[in-house]
């Protein structure tokens, strides 16, 4: 396999429509921008792996927004992983790649280092907010944290909250070739029964904490065609996931051929951040000249770091604020 082939399935995400199935669904693979993510941080190996699973949760959900807006999955809880954050910032103008950002925030003197992640994330609820732009209502959803990963917690919003059966396989984890240093890789795959051929609840729910599962909204003459083509993802294996030696379109021929897969143009995807000196600024305007205070060093300034890419920002207290003294050049105003 040639380094051409490996750069062109990196870092997309690749919608698809399973036409005899009434399915549709995407395939993600992340690399340079999953390692770009984790990069910024020194995480210990329970939180890594929970950033990379919502990582590669927020490329697959996110790839339907509309350009210029903006779709969040946060996980708040009060377990030792205390919040996960990303960010899927669509594209401005056709054509150009979508942006990625993350970020946790842990207990570390209560976090199990060689321990299993999710049960450290603990209880509480996992939320998908849309922020459509100025003047508009933002949209938020949350569920509860249940059903033993992200992923779960995933599906269980989108049959609680949207009524659309959806699955996911996801495998992510550090890959060493030959003579390279290791890097972080992600791919998965989501399934979604499309809107019109999906119901509402038959029995009312059925799972954990009474949260709502695909199940529990679909009729028998679409059952048979969702449990094979979840029967037939779960049989994808680790290495089929993350690439990238099997092209998704490979990986979709191999399992639902009989399906008739139908792809769609490829979503690019990179890491980014929207933090800028103006943004920051901007947050502090609703501030006092108190609170501003209150805000300063010993030095005499205020110091601001972007918890999604680590950049710092170093200010003229007498320049925030609503009560600012100065302009942000630090004239006087």
């Amino acid at each position: 396999m040639t380094l051409t082939t490996k750069i062109a399935w990196d870092d997309i995400v690749l919608p698809f429509q399973l036409d005899r199935s009434d399915i549709r669904g995407r395939v993600a693979r992340l690399d340079s921008t999953l390692d770009q993510i984790l990069s910024q941080h020194d995480y210990p190996a329970p939180v890594e792996a929970m950033v990379a699973e919502m990582a590669l949760l927020t490329a697959l959900i996110g790839q339907t927004i509309k350009l210029r807006w903006k779709l969040s999955l946060q996980v708040r809880s009060d377990g030792p992983i205390r919040l996960i954050a990303t960010d899927f910032l669509a594209p401005e103008a056709e054509g150009e790649p979508a942006r990625i950002r993350a970020y946790a925030s842990y207990d570390k003197d209560a976090l199990d280092v060689a321990g299993p992640a999710f049960p450290q994330v603990g209880k509480g609820y996992f939320a998908i907010l849309i922020d459509q732009g100025a003047d508009m209502t933002p949209y938020q959803g949350i569920t509860p944290l249940v059903g033993g990963s992200l992923s779960a917690c995933a599906e269980a919003y989108f049959a609680q909250s949207e009524q659309l059966p959806t699955s996911f396989l996801l495998s992510y984890g550090q890959a060493q070739e030959p003579g390279q240093p290791a890097s972080w890789r992600a791919g998965g795959v989501m399934l979604q029964l499309m809107p019109e051929a999906s119901l509402e609840a038959k029995d009312g729910p059925a799972g954990d904490d009474a949260v709502l599962s695909a199940e529990d909204l679909i009729d028998d003459d679409k059952a048979e065609d969702w449990n094979r083509a979840n029967i037939l993802l779960k049989t994808a294996d680790v290495m089929e996931l993350i690439g990238p030696h099997v092209a998704p379109t490979d990986l979709l021929v191999r399992l639902f051929h009989e399906e008739q897969p139908r792809v769609f143009e490829a979503q690019p995807v990179g890491f980014g951040c929207t933090c800028s000196d103006d943004r920051v600024r901007q947050s502090l305007s609703i501030y006092s000249a108190k609170d501003i205070r209150y805000m300063t060093t010993d030095e005499g300034r205020v110091t601001v770091d972007c918890q999604f890419c680590g950049a710092h920002y170093d200010f003229d207290p007498l320049t925030l604020g609503f009560e600012a003294e100065k302009a942000a050049d630090g004239s006087s105003g």
